[in-house]
């Protein structure tokens, strides 16, 4: 029986079943259809019913590839989701298991500004130095690609394949009624480069009389999440602006909103307005970040924005309120979206294997 070991520099939790959980658990079974017996290495996992199918290692929030590496086997495939490209990591693997195919998926968005040059001369060494070990590069967007060969040289453009993520749509519940009811949601993992400080700052700028007809429920945990909740405090938002912290099943509250709002500065896939368009719900994101895929259709299914552009935002909310701006349901449905099925993205990763 041929081993194949998937790592991930991600933490599971029973509380936030997203897109790639579930990548996770279809993938594994179909490789097990495959013929492989598959071990995975996660950041953190307390057990819980959803991953009950999978072996998992987990570094109890320790470093994931010294976990990995202490417990290296024999493999013939080694993938890896969420961790740094072009590292040492990748030498080490092939030194001790020289035999093994290894892929790695980018999954890591960009500052909107790039990086500075000092981390650009030092990702452009590690290519030179590491590059060689992976055997192929995994894209999940035409963005996610140029910035690839825009980090570590031309030197690996032949290695890169773009594999689209994947939902499994069949789950969501879709909106029927574009009424507005002044909801909006925003649902992200809280970090700086999401821009939900922008977004803070934007409702902060609405008049008083504005500010009562809306409510924004923001879904997400994450390392930003006590500066964004001073900020609400300091504009004295409290009751215009909720936390309501990581849920399970947003795939079943998205179409309650009128809205997603995404102020994204840097994305590579974005699946939360996947999500939302697939729920049918229109979303307001930024330009080039948040519409990294260039599903949203300007005064269509939804409204773009520059990115960190307070005033602009600003702007698009004011007129929604005021019935100035509105997307009605047949301008949202004239906008076909591709497939991005998650059988097709499982589909598309088995088939690159060797």
């Amino acid at each position: 029986m041929r081993k194949a070991a998937v790592v991930c520099n991600y933490i599971l939790k029973r509380d936030r079943i997203g897109g790639m959980d579930r990548f996770f658990v279809l993938f594994d079974e179909q490789l097990k259809e495959k013929g492989y017996a598959v071990d995975w290495f996660f950041t953190d996992y307390t057990t819980f019913e959803f991953y009950n199918k999978l072996n998992i290692y987990s570094a109890n929030n320790s470093s994931i590839e010294k976990k990995f590496l202490e417990n290296l086997s024999n493999y013939d495939i080694i993938i890896t989701h969420f961790t740094e490209l072009c590292a040492k990591f990748y030498r080490d693997i092939k030194v001790n298991n020289p035999n093994s195919y290894v892929i790695s998926v980018d999954h890591n968005p960009r500052p909107l500004a790039g990086f500075p040059l000092k981390k650009r001369i030092i990702k452009y060494i590690k290519s030179i130095l590491y590059a060689s070990y992976i055997d192929k590069f995994i894209a999940v967007s035409k963005y996610s690609e140029e910035h690839l060969v825009n980090d570590f040289g031309k030197r690996i453009q032949k290695k890169i394949v773009v594999v689209y993520n994947g939902i499994l749509s069949n789950n969501f519940l879709e909106k029927q009624s574009y009424r507005y009811g002044g909801r909006f949601i925003v649902a992200c993992h809280l970090r700086k480069e999401k821009g939900i400080q922008f977004l803070i700052n934007a409702i902060g700028s609405l008049n008083t009389f504005d500010q009562k007809k809306i409510k924004v429920d923001i879904y997400g945990e994450g390392p930003y999440s006590e500066t964004l909740k001073v900020l609400v405090n300091e504009l004295n938002l409290e009751t215009v602006i909720l936390f309501k912290g990581s849920v399970p099943n947003l795939h079943e509250i998205y179409y309650q909103y009128d809205y997603l709002i995404h102020p994204s500065l840097g994305e590579t896939f974005c699946y939360t307005v996947v999500e939302s368009l697939l729920c049918k719900l229109p979303v307001i994101t930024t330009k080039c970040a948040g519409n990294v895929l260039g599903l949203v259709k300007n005064k269509r299914n939804g409204f773009i924005f520059e990115e960190a552009d307070k005033k602009e935002l600003t702007v698009i909310l004011s007129d929604i309120i005021n019935d100035i701006r509105t997307i009605n349901k047949s301008n949202f449905e004239s906008v076909i979206l591709p497939d991005l099925s998650l059988s097709k993205m499982v589909y598309n990763h088995i088939n690159l294997l060797p």
